[in-house]
């Protein structure tokens, strides 16, 4: 009988899955709780995600001052490994200077990490042509993920022209857009026209405030006299580290309809539906402070965490987050996964 044959992990990120961007569990004293981070990564991967990141924002990442970096990661790959009998894309975020983004790509691939997601939010201020050679930097130790973060949680802004020179990088293999504005992350995907990079480049939605519309929308883009269709394969997500089940069938769902082109308007409408919960649990009232602590709710009330603390005391949810969470949940009972959860809990916790 013949078998069919596993994709390799960057096979998967190319074809495009569910990412989800992990949490830090914590303890009380604000240690890391192994034994709560396992457990995440198990939920994740039962959930059907087909990849983790970790060492991203929704990790914090503050992980690297608290000397935490290595550990989660390693922890992170080891639970892969053992739980998971399917390939797994495990992404490891990549942040500070040339020389410690150029160290954590070592860490990672010492690790057993297949791409690495960068962050530059520290060379803030610094040229379009310095920024290009620090990520041509990372990029000659890990295959490369671009990252679009928006402004509010410390990104910057990078124009078409960045992202073109960016995609002609022979060892990017995909951006995550979040750059949560629609000119931005149009931006991204014509510099990868541009760079007639479109059959090498994976893109992931990390707009969490369209994740539907990201998933299900063409995008073309006009090139010597052609159009050139581009879509999100995928999503990278700091909003989808909770719900994760549902989050995975919507990205089904999402999938069957575009090839099948029949996008109905209740999935359509879904997108509202999703952003409304984001706009809850990011606690975009307040600017985006409580966005990690909000995800962290959701996960404390499944009993995945213990509690919603961060590395940072002062950091947690916003004023008036707590009732927009209340509300998102009373309001959209069908998205939650909290009968998977309460199934599986004492097996993740072992």
């Amino acid at each position: 009988m013949m078998t069919v044959e596993q994709k390799t992990p960057l096979e998967i990120l190319k074809s495009g899955t569910v990412i989800p961007a992990h949490p830090l569990a914590l303890d009380a004293a604000r240690k890391l709780d192994r034994r709560h981070q396992r457990a995440l990564s198990r939920y994740y991967l039962d959930a059907g995600a087909g990849g983790l990141a970790v060492g991203v924002h929704t990790t914090q990442f503050a992980i690297r001052e608290a000397g935490l970096y290595e550990e989660v990661l390693s922890l992170a790959a080891e639970t892969s490994r053992e739980w998971s009998r399917n390939p797994v894309v495990m992404v490891a975020g990549l942040a500070g200077d040339t020389e410690q983004a150029v160290m954590e790509a070592r860490t990672a691939i010492d690790l057993g990490y297949h791409a690495g997601l960068l962050s530059m939010a520290a060379l803030k201020g610094q040229s379009s042509n310095d920024l290009l050679q620090h990520c041509r930097a990372v990029a000659n130790e890990i295959p490369l993920i671009g990252f679009y973060l928006q402004p509010a949680v410390g990104g910057m802004e990078l124009d078409v022209d960045f992202w073109s020179e960016f995609a002609a990088i022979p060892d990017v293999v995909a951006i995550k857009v979040a750059a949560f504005n629609r000119y931005r992350s149009l931006d991204v995907i014509r510099g990868v026209v541009n760079a007639k990079a479109e059959n090498r480049i994976a893109l992931y939605t990390g707009n969490d405030d369209h994740i539907v519309f990201d998933l299900l929308s063409p995008f073309d883009v006009e090139r010597d006299g052609e159009i050139i269709r581009m879509r999100f394969v995928g999503g990278l997500l700091g909003h989808w580290s909770v719900w994760t089940q549902s989050a995975v069938e919507i990205f089904e769902r999402c999938k069957k309809a575009v090839s099948e082109q029949n996008l109905s308007t209740n999935l359509l409408a879904l997108d509202s539906r999703v952003t409304d919960c984001n706009s809850a649990f990011f606690d975009v009232a307040n600017d985006f402070k409580g966005c990690i602590a909000g995800c962290h709710e959701i996960l404390r009330r499944q009993g995945l965490l213990k509690g919603i603390w961060c590395l940072d005391p002062d950091e947690s949810l916003g004023p008036g987050q707590i009732e927009q969470i209340d509300r998102v949940i009373a309001a959209y009972p069908d998205l939650n996964d909290d009968a998977f959860v309460e199934e599986n809990l004492e097996r993740w916790m072992a």
